[in-house]
């Protein structure tokens, strides 16, 4: 069990203005802004859940993942994982968790893979027997055959986060803390990954918390969302019904002949394309159920062809930040 409440975190973080003479200034005199991280942060996540954590750039996501890792200490609040709080018991917290930074590395930067995944096991004190079978189900799982001899410097961006997440289960953590997990990862690489983290929640009910800008990701992972903006809880819900809450209008193609009569209150005709007594139209759908505008073009055409089209993951998510205003 996740348990945040009432974290706050602040950083002072100074400026200056551009030029020589403002340089030499800020060696005596100093001018600093307080930034307000996180404001007042509170949420319960069950074991074996899987969370997507998203919100803008400076959002506060990050900063969250760190005082969940144990890495940052807040101003205030508490934070409870699995009976510890992760900066007063780290060592002990640390044991049982996986954290992935995709702009930071775990590896060892001139050693081949392998010796850090070594290094790793001893850090955490893994059984032979148990290492060697987790290493052969991560090498296959993420296709790492190839890498394990090459040193993570010469590494593609691609090839190096397939290493880290395979960094961050060596000693099996009972929790997964993903920060941007498929950055440069291509098509295939990802599909894999995303399938990895699915079959380990699965099989083990790891409890898993993505932040990424790839609302792809989100989709294909997780059935529940947080939105964080300017440090601050916005929502909190499942994903589908979010979905149905912030999709927007849905669209509808219909290939018919005939005449269209009056159309229901809610629908528009974005697009009409005529051959002869043949049309292809495209209906965008406001307020107006679906079934309902079917329904009436059988009743005044002749159908050949009806397709519906839903609002992407990405729409939905940016009309949740414009109706937070993030």
């Amino acid at each position: 069990m996740i348990r945040l409440s009432h974290i706050r975190k602040t950083f002072r973080v100074s400026r200056r203005e551009a030029g020589f003479k403002n340089a030499v200034k800020s060696f005596f005199v100093r001018d600093y802004d307080t930034i307000e991280a996180l404001a007042d942060i509170s949420f319960e996540i069950g074991d074996g859940e899987m969370v997507g954590y998203i919100g803008p750039n400076g959002a506060g996501k990050s900063s969250t993942i760190k005082v969940m890792s144990g890495i940052l200490t807040p101003d205030s609040g508490e934070c409870v994982i699995d009976g510890r709080t992760p900066w007063l018991e780290r060592k002990t917290h640390v044991a049982n968790l996986g954290v992935v930074f995709g702009q930071r590395s775990a590896l060892w930067w001139d050693v081949p893979v392998a010796d850090s995944f070594e290094l790793l096991r001893d850090i955490y004190s893994v059984p032979e027997d148990e290492y060697k079978k987790t290493i052969s189900r991560l090498t296959e799982m993420l296709g790492l055959e190839k890498l394990l001899t090459t040193p993570t410097r010469q590494l593609s961006l691609g090839q190096r986060m397939r290493c880290e997440i395979a960094a961050a289960l060596i000693h099996s953590p009972r929790i997964l803390f993903l920060d941007e997990p498929t950055i440069g990862l291509d098509a295939v690489s990802k599909l894999a990954v995303r399938e990895f983290i699915s079959e380990l929640n699965r099989e083990r009910g790891t409890t898993v918390i993505l932040t990424t800008h790839d609302m792809q990701d989100i989709e294909a992972l997780t059935n529940r969302i947080i939105l964080i903006g300017k440090g601050r809880i916005l929502l909190d819900g499942e994903l589908e019904s979010l979905r149905h809450r912030f999709e927007g209008s849905k669209k509808v193609i219909a290939e018919y002949t005939g005449s269209l009569g009056e159309l229901p209150e809610g629908v528009s005709l974005a697009d009409d394309k005529s051959s002869g007594l043949s049309h292809r139209s495209e209906f965008v759908l406001t307020s107006c159920p679906v079934s309902a505008l079917i329904s009436q073009l059988a009743q005044t055409v002749e159908l050949n062809d009806v397709s519906v089209e839903s609002a992407s993951i990405d729409e939905t998510i940016v009309n949740m930040y414009r109706e937070y205003g993030i």
